[in-house]
C-alpha cells in the first residue's frame, strides 16, 4: 500500500497507520507531537525527524542539489559498472554485489525526495522495487553470495546503507511493504552467530543499523528488536572505552554508536563516550580547519599536518554522525559541526559542476594531480587528489558522497516532541510540517547564509497554533539579534537553542541576525598556525587554479589542478582584516570567481616553504616565522570555494627560521678538513661565510634546494639565508656570504663532481668556484670564490647530518633492509616509505672522501655480498669489519638538483636497483656507472 506523499507529510508516519506510543507521563507530549516518538523503554530524543521532502532547498543550496542531480550521483548509473540494474545481486540475487549499490542508492533516493526530480524519483522507485524483490523466505535479501562471504558467515555491512534507503523510501511514500520487509531481515539477523557482528567492515559501523532498528521498533514494538540492539552492542567494536580502529571512515561512523546505544541503556556513560571519542580524535588528529581530521586512510601517529586530508567518505559520514547526535542529544555543537564540514570541506571534494570527485580533501593543498605520492605524504599508494569519476580507483567515495547534501537539507528542520519545530542548520529553503493541534505550517527561510548573516522566516499557516519554535544560536555567535514581527526578543549567545513559544499566525515573520566578523584562530598543535573565520565560514588563500582536463569526457571529465600563483604565504599577526561583499554569485558560491564574500589582510611569502618533489605542500613548522619578504595584501576566499588552498597559515614576524625540507649537510673542505659555517653564527644578511672545526653548531648545517636549470641554492639551517657572493661580484677572491633569498644569480650554484668523492661548487653568476682564502687551514678563514684552478681547497664533500633516508630517484622508494632484519648478510632492498627504522641510515665519515653507511635499525653497515666486484652483486648489511666493500663515497650529479650516485670503494661500481625495478622489495645491487636513472639517489 502506498499513501499520498502530501498526506504523509501532513501526519508524519502516523498517516501510514503507525501508532505514536508514549511512556507514562508523556501523554501530553505524545498528543502534541505530529511525528513519531521513541517507544518505551527507549529514551526520548531531543528532536524528531521530519519526513524526507518536508524540507526543500532554495538558492545556493538548490544549486548544489541540482549539480548533484545532473552530476556524479544523479547520473552515475550511466557509467559505473557497479550500478547496472540488471547486473547486480541487489536486484538479481544470484549475481554478485557489495557496498557500491547500497552506498549510491542511499544518497540517490534522498536526492529525489528533497528535490522532487521526477527522473530521480522514478529511477529510485525502480531500484527499491528491485531490492525488495530479492528477499528470501528467511529474511535475507540482496546478493546470495554475501550469506557466506565473510569467514563462512554473512557479511551484512553492505546492507546497512540500504536499510537507510529503505527507511527513507517508507517515510516519503508510506510504502507498506517496508516494515514487514525489515522485520523479516532483522529477525534473520537476530539468529546469526556472533561472528556476524564481530567480523569485517560492519563491526565498526553497526550504528547505521541501530538507527533503523529503533525506527522499526517505534513502528512495531517487537521486543526482539531491542534484543538485537543489545546483541550488536555487546559483540561489535567497543567504542565506549577507546578507539578500536584507526580507519577514518570507521571512526566517522563508529564513534556515535555508544550514544545511540544509550538511547536504550539510559546510561549517561554511553552518551559521554561518543563525546569522548570525538574529542580524542579531534584533539590528536583534527587540529586544523574544516571540521575533519587527518584521515587519508587511517589516522597515523605524528602525521597530523593540514596537508594530510580527509577522505570524502569520511566527510559525509562525519556529517551524518553529527546530524544524528544533534537529534539524540539536542546539543547544538553537533549542528555547528555539520555546518563546518558542509560549508568548508564538502564542496571542494568535487569539481564545481559536481561531475568528478577526489579521494581526499586537505585544508592545505597546492596541487591536485593524478600521480601517486611515494614519499610518505599519504598512506595509500594510489593517486588520490585529481578529480575524476573514480569508479574503480576511488570506488567507495563516488558512490557514497551523494548523501551529503540531501541529508543536510533533511536535517535543517526538525520536529520537537512538544509539537514544535526547530531550525537546526541554516540555509535557503522551505519546510512544510505539522505542528501542535494538527495545524499545517510552511516556513520559507529567506537567506544567503552562511554568506550573509540574516535569516528571515516567513510563516504560512492554515490557522493559528501555539507551539515552540527553536532556533539554533551557533557557538561562534556571541550577540544574536531576534525579532518577531519587528519586535525585539531577548536572546543570548551560543551555543544554544533559543526557544519561543507563542501563538503563531499566518504571515508572521521571524528575523534572526547572527552578526559575523573576522576572527583568527590559533592552532597551538600546528606550530602556532592560524586560520581565519567569518561566522561559520573558514577562509583560504585565493590561489589561481589552472584546471587541466587530463582524460574522461565532457560529461565525466578528469582534471588535474595546478597553482598559477604563489601560495607560500604566512599571515602577519594582528593585521587588519577587511570584508568585501556584493561580489561573486550568491546562487553559485563555491568557486574562486563566484565567492560572494572575500577577506583581505596582510601576508608575507615564506620562501623556504616549498612543495616537495611530488608537488605536495610540505608540513608546517614552528612559528612565528622570520621572513624578510615584503608585507603585501592577500585575498582570502571561503574554504569551500577553494580547491587549491592554504587554510592553516604560518604566522610571520617571529625569529624562527623556516627550514626547507630535505637532509641537512655539513660541507667539508678537502684541504683543511674544516666545515663551512657562518661567522659568529650570525643570522644577518651579508654575514661572512667561513670555515671552522666541525663542532656541531647549527650554522654548519646546510640544505640543498633545487633552483632549476641544473643549479641549486645552499640554505643555512641556522639563518635560513642562502650562500651568496658579496655584491654579486665576479672577481677572484670575492667574499662568500649569506643573504636572504632574493633570487639573484649569485645565489645559484652548480654541483660539479670531482670524481673522487669530492665536488666543486660553481657560482651561477661568476662561473668561479667556492674556495678558502689563501688556501688557509685556520678556523674562521674566509670562504671566497676563485677560478677553478684545481687546488685542494676548491674541493668539498657533503656529509649528511644525523639519520637520513636514501631515496631512489627512479622508483621513489627508500633504501631498506629485507624484513627489517638485523642479521649479517641480510639483503638490502628498496621499499615504500612506511617510516620503519630500517629505512634510516647514518653516514660515518672515513678517509679519502669515503663513508661507512650504518643502518639505524641493525647497527650494521652497507656492504657487498662476498666483497664481489661483479655487476649485479647483491648489496647487504654486515658488521663493520673495516673491509673495503664497506666504504662508499658520494658522487654528485653534475648540474643536478642534489641527486647523487653512491660508489663502492672496492669495486668502483655504484648503488643500483635490480633491473631498474620500481617495485617494493626489489633488490639493491652494485653496477657499473652507466647513467641509468636507478643509479641516482636523494638523501633526505
Amino acid at each position: 500500500m502506498k499513501i499520498d506523499r502530501r498526506e504523509l507529510i501532513k501526519g508524519g508516519l502516523a498517516a501510514a497507520g503507525a501508532a505514536v506510543v508514549a511512556r507514562p507521563g508523556e501523554a501530553q507530549a505524545a498528543a502534541a507531537a505530529a511525528y513519531m516518538l521513541n517507544r518505551s523503554p527507549l529514551r526520548p530524543d531531543a528532536f524528531l525527524r521530519l519526513p524526507p521532502g518536508a524540507v526543500r532547498p532554495q538558492g545556493w543550496l538548490a544549486t548544489q542539489l541540482d549539480r548533484q542531480v545532473n552530476g556524479l550521483c544523479g547520473r552515475f548509473m550511466e557509467v559505473s559498472h557497479f550500478l547496472q540494474y540488471d547486473n547486480t545481486g541487489w536486484t538479481r540475487p544470484n549475481l554478485g554485489g557489495w557496498e557500491e549499490v547500497t552506498y549510491w542508492l542511499r544518497g540517490y533516493v534522498d536526492l529525489g525526495y528533497v528535490t522532487g526530480n521526477p527522473t530521480v524519483l522514478s529511477t529510485a522507485s525502480r531500484w527499491i522495487d528491485g531490492v525488495l524483490g530479492t528477499q528470501a523466505s528467511d529474511g535475507f535479501f540482496g546478493p546470495t553470495g554475501l550469506r557466506t562471504s565473510l569467514n563462512g558467515h554473512a557479511d551484512v555491512w553492505p546492507h546497512m546503507p540500504m536499510l537507510q534507503a529503505l527507511r527513507a523510501h517508507a517515510e516519503y511514500t508510506g510504502d507498506s511493504r517496508i516494515v514487514p520487509f525489515l522485520t523479516r531481515f532483522f529477525s534473520y539477523l537476530n539468529g546469526q552467530p556472533t561472528g556476524v557482528f564481530r567480523d569485517g567492515w560492519g563491526t565498526w559501523r553497526w550504528g547505521d543499523a541501530i538507527d533503523v532498528i529503533y525506527w522499526l521498533y517505534n513502528h512495531t514494538g517487537d521486543p526482539f528488536l531491542l534484543d538485537l540492539v543489545r546483541k550488536i552492542h555487546s559483540n561489535s567494536a567497543n567504542w565506549v572505552d577507546g578507539l578500536p580502529n584507526l580507519h577514518n571512515v570507521n571512526i566517522a561512523q563508529g564513534f556515535r554508536e555508544p550514544a545511540q546505544y544509550g538511547v536504550l541503556s539510559g546510561e549517561a556513560r554511553h552518551r559521554t563516550a561518543s563525546y569522548d571519542r570525538y574529542n580524542d580524535v579531534q584533539a590528536r588528529f583534527g587540529q586544523f580547519p574544516g571540521g575533519g581530521f587527518a584521515g587519508d586512510e587511517n589516522i597515523r601517529a605524528g602525521l597530523v599536518d593540514p596537508r594530510q586530508g580527509f577522505e570524502t567518505c569520511g566527510i559525509v559520514e562525519y556529517m551524518l554522525s553529527h546530524e544524528l547526535l544533534n537529534r539524540i542529544t539536542g546539543d547544538p555543537v553537533w549542528a555547528d559541526r555539520v555546518e563546518d564540514l558542509a560549508f568548508n570541506s564538502l564542496p571542494a571534494a568535487l569539481d564545481p559542476l559536481g561531475r568528478s570527485i577526489h579521494y581526499i580533501t586537505s585544508a592545505n593543498s597546492i596541487d591536485l594531480d593524478n600521480a601517486p605520492k611515494t614519499l610518505g605524504q599519504f598512506q595509500n599508494g594510489f593517486a588520490m587528489q585529481s578529480y575524476k569519476s573514480g569508479i574503480d580507483e576511488y570506488r567507495c567515495c563516488p558512490h557514497n558522497y551523494g548523501m551529503g547534501w540531501p541529508y543536510f537539507v533533511e536535517e535543517m528542520w526538525l520536529a520537537t516532541p512538544d509539537g514544535g519545530l526547530c531550525a537546526a542548520m541554516y540555509g535557503p529553503c522551505t519546510v512544510t510540517a505539522t505542528v501542535a493541534g494538527g495545524v499545517r505550517v510552511t516556513i520559507t527561510e529567506n537567506t544567503h547564509y552562511p554568506f550573509t548573516d540574516t535569516i528571515t522566516l516567513s510563516l504560512a499557516m492554515t490557522g493559528p497554533a501555539t507551539f515552540p519554535l527553536q532556533l539554533r544560536i551557533p557557538a561562534w555567535c556571541t550577540a544574536p539579534e531576534l525579532r518577531i514581527n519587528g519586535a525585539t526578543v531577548p536572546v543570548s549567545g551560543g551555543p544554544r537553542y533559543a526557544s519561543t513559544t507563542r501563538t503563531w499566525a499566518n504571515g508572521d515573520t521571524v528575523t534572526l541576525r547572527l552578526p559575523m566578523r573576522p576572527t583568527v584562530r590559533t592552532w597551538p598543535a600546528q606550530h602556532n598556525a592560524v586560520s581565519v573565520n567569518h561566522g561559520p565560514l573558514t577562509f583560504s588563500l585565493r590561489i589561481t587554479e589552472n584546471w587541466v582536463q587530463t582524460g574522461g569526457t565532457a560529461q565525466w571529465p578528469q582534471y588535474d589542478v595546478h597553482a598559477g600563483s604563489s601560495w607560500n604565504y604566512g599571515l602577519v599577526p594582528g593585521a587588519a582584516i577587511s570584508v568585501t561583499t556584493g561580489v561573486g554569485n550568491l546562487a553559485d558560491p563555491f568557486t574562486p570567481a563566484n565567492a560572494p564574500i572575500r577577506l583581505t589582510t596582510s601576508g608575507q611569502r615564506i620562501d623556504g616553504w616549498q612543495a616537495d618533489s611530488q608537488h605536495v605542500v610540505t608540513p608546517l613548522q614552528d612559528g612565528p616565522i622570520a621572513t624578510a619578504t615584503p608585507v603585501e595584501p592577500v585575498t582570502l576566499i571561503p574554504m569551500g570555494a577553494a580547491r587549491l588552498r592554504i587554510t592553516a597559515f604560518p604566522q610571520t614576524g617571529g625569529t624562527r627560521a623556516w627550514v626547507p625540507q630535505g637532509a641537512n649537510y655539513r660541507l667539508q673542505n678537502r684541504h683543511s678538513g674544516k666545515v663551512l659555517g657562518v661567522d659568529g653564527m650570525s643570522g644577518a644578511d651579508s654575514a661572512n661565510v667561513v670555515q671552522f672545526d666541525d663542532n656541531g653548531t647549527a650554522d654548519h648545517l646546510w640544505r640543498i634546494i633545487d633552483a632549476g636549470g641544473g643549479f641549486v641554492k645552499l640554505q643555512n639551517v641556522n639563518s635560513s639565508k642562502v650562500l651568496a657572493v658579496e655584491n654579486m661580484s665576479t672577481a677572484n677572491s670575492a667574499r662568500v656570504q649569506q643573504y636572504s633569498d632574493v633570487g639573484s644569480a649569485d645565489h645559484r650554484w652548480q654541483l660539479i663532481d670531482s670524481g673522487n668523492g669530492w665536488m666543486r661548487l660553481r657560482n651561477g653568476n661568476s662561473g668561479k668556484v667556492l674556495g678558502v682564502s689563501g688556501m688557509s687551514t685556520a678556523n674562521s678563514a674566509q670562504a671566497v670564490q676563485f677560478d677553478d684552478t684545481g687546488t685542494a681547497d676548491h674541493d668539498w664533500r657533503l656529509i649528511p647530518d644525523g639519520s637520513i633516508k636514501i631515496q631512489n630517484v627512479h622508483s621513489g622508494k627508500m633504501l631498506a633492509v629485507e624484513n627489517m632484519s638485523t642479521a649479517n648478510s641480510a639483503r638490502v632492498q628498496q621499499y615504500s616509505d612506511v617510516g620503519s627504522a630500517d629505512h634510516r641510515w647514518v653516514f660515518l665519515p672515513d678517509a679519502n672522501g669515503y663513508f661507512r653507511i650504518r643502518n639505524v635499525n641493525s647497527g650494521k653497515v652497507l656492504g657487498v655480498s662476498g666483497m664481489s666486484t661483479a655487476d649485479s652483486a647483491q648489496v647487504v648489511q654486515f658488521d663493520d669489519t673495516g673491509t673495503a666493500d664497506h666504504l662508499w663515497r658520494i658522487r654528485v650529479n653534475t648540474g643536478g638538483s642534489g641527486s647523487v650516485r653512491i660508489q663502492n670503494a672496492n669495486s668502483g661500481k655504484v648503488l643500483a636497483v635490480h633491473n631498474a625495478s620500481t617495485a617494493d622489495s626489489a633488490n639493491v645491487e652494485q653496477y657499473q656507472d652507466n647513467g641509468t636513472p636507478d643509479h641516482n639517489w636523494l638523501i633526505k
